[in-house]
C-alpha cells in the first residue's frame, strides 16, 4: 500500500549556547492511507517533538531537516510535498486542512473564554474565509456529531470548563476533523481519562481513520493502548526509532532490549513483579557514540560502543537497531 507519510531521516536539531541537540534524530518511517501507526517510549524520548516537526510547531530557532514527504491533494489532484521544507505561509495552508494534531491535555489546548463552536468555526473559516457564516456553524455542528459529541448544538454553546475531560478530548477531535485531513496527530490522548473513556476514544479514532481514510500517528506511552489500535508500531528512544513492525509482533516478540523492558516495566493484572528498566533516558547534549541504550542495558558488550547501530531486519516487516539481531 502506497504511503502516505513517508518520513526519511527527518531530523530536528535545537540550537544551544554551544553547539545543539536532536530530539528527532533521522527517523524514517511511513504511514499508509486508512492505517494507524502507533508511536510509544518513555517521556523525553523525542515523541511529541516528532509530531511538533511535522505540524511545523517547533521551539523557535529549530531547525528541521531530511525529508517528511505527504501526499495532498490540490484542486483534485495529487501532490506531494515536503513538511520538512515547509514553512511560515506554505505551512499554514497545510496545517488543519492536509495534517491536523489532537494535543496532548484538551483544557490547555482549548481556549477558556472561546465557545466550542466558535473555536471549531474558526479552523474552517480559516481555510474556508469565503463561506456564509450558516454553513460554517453547519459544518462545525457537523464536526461534533462526526466526533459522537451528544447534543452537539448544546456542547457548541459551552465553554471548555462545562465540559468533562472526555468531552473535551472530543472536542479537540470535532476541531481536528473539521477540515477533513488526510494525517491526523494524536499525541497521548487517552493519558488523563478513566478506561472505559479510552476505550471510547480509541474506538471513535479507528472508526475516523476507515470513515475518512486517515493515516494516523497515534502517540503513547501505554504499550496497552497502542495494541487496541495500532497496526504496526515504532519504538523511539533517546530521538531514534529502536525497533518498528507489525505491533502484535513486536509485542509478543520484542527484539530490542528496550522494547522488552517496556513490556516488563507494564504493569499486569496476573500479579507479577514489576521490572523497571534502571537508570534513566541519556541527556541529549551527553549521549554516548554508539547504542543510546547500551548504559542501561542488560545485554550490553563493547561491540555496542563503537557506532550507532543500524536497523537491522528480524522479519521482513520487522526491525529492530541491535547488534543481537542476527
Amino acid at each position: 500500500m502506497a504511503a502516505l507519510l513517508e518520513l526519511q531521516n527527518f531530523t530536528v536539531e535545537l540550537p544551544r549556547p554551544v553547539g545543539s541537540v536532536r530530539p528527532v534524530n533521522e527517523v524514517s518511517l511511513d504511514i499508509a492511507e486508512g492505517e494507524a501507526l502507533g508511536l510509544v517510549g518513555e517521556s523525553g524520548c523525542g515523541k511529541t517533538m516528532l509530531s511538533l516537526g511535522l505540524m511545523g510547531l517547533e521551539p523557535h530557532g529549530a531547525r528541521r531537516d531530511g525529508r517528511a514527504w505527504l501526499e495532498i491533494s490540490r484542486d483534485g489532484l495529487a501532490a506531494r510535498v515536503n513538511l520538512a521544507a515547509m514553512a511560515g505561509d506554505g505551512m499554514r495552508k497545510l496545517r488543519g486542512r492536509e495534517i491536523a494534531m489532537i494535543f496532548q491535555e484538551p483544557m490547555t489546548a482549548l481556549d477558556p473564554v472561546m465557545r466550542i463552536g466558535a473555536q471549531i468555526e474558526e479552523a474552517i473559516r480559516v481555510h474556508e474565509p469565503h463561506l456564509p457564516q450558516a454553513e460554517i456553524h453547519r459544518r462545525a455542528i457537523e464536526s461534533l456529531e462526526l466526533a459522537s459529541v451528544p447534543q452537539p448544538d448544546v456542547r457548541a454553546r459551552q465553554f471548555p470548563h462545562q465540559l468533562s475531560g472526555g468531552l473535551r478530548q472530543r472536542a479537540m477531535i470535532a476541531m481536528a476533523v473539521a477540515m477533513r485531513p488526510r494525517l491526523l496527530i494524536a499525541d497521548e490522548p487517552t493519558t488523563a481519562l478513566d478506561v472505559t473513556v479510552q476505550k471510547q476514544i480509541i474506538d471513535l479514532l479507528l472508526r475516523l481513520c476507515k470513515e475518512l481514510h486517515l493515516a494516523l500517528l497515534f502517540i503513547t506511552h501505554d504499550l496497552g493502548v497502542v495494541a487496541q489500535i495500532a497496526q504496526r508500531v515504532a519504538v523511539m528512544y533517546a530521538g531514534r526509532i529502536v525497533e518498528m513492525g507489525p505491533t502484535l509482533e513486536v509485542l509478543a516478540r520484542p527484539s530490542h532490549p528496550y522494547t522488552a523492558g517496556l513490556l516488563r516495566a507494564a504493569p499486569r493484572l496476573e500479579g507479577k513483579k514489576f521490572v523497571p528498566i534502571p537508570g534513566a533516558v541519556p541527556r541529549l547534549d551527553d549521549l554516548p557514540p554508539g547504542c543510546a541504550f547500551a548504559p542501561r542495558c542488560e545485554f550490553h558488550r563493547c561491540e555496542c560502543d563503537p557506532a550507532v547501530p543500524d536497523l537491522r531486519e528480524v522479519s521482513p516487516e520487522h526491525l529492530a537497531r541491535c547488534i543481537l539481531v542476527p
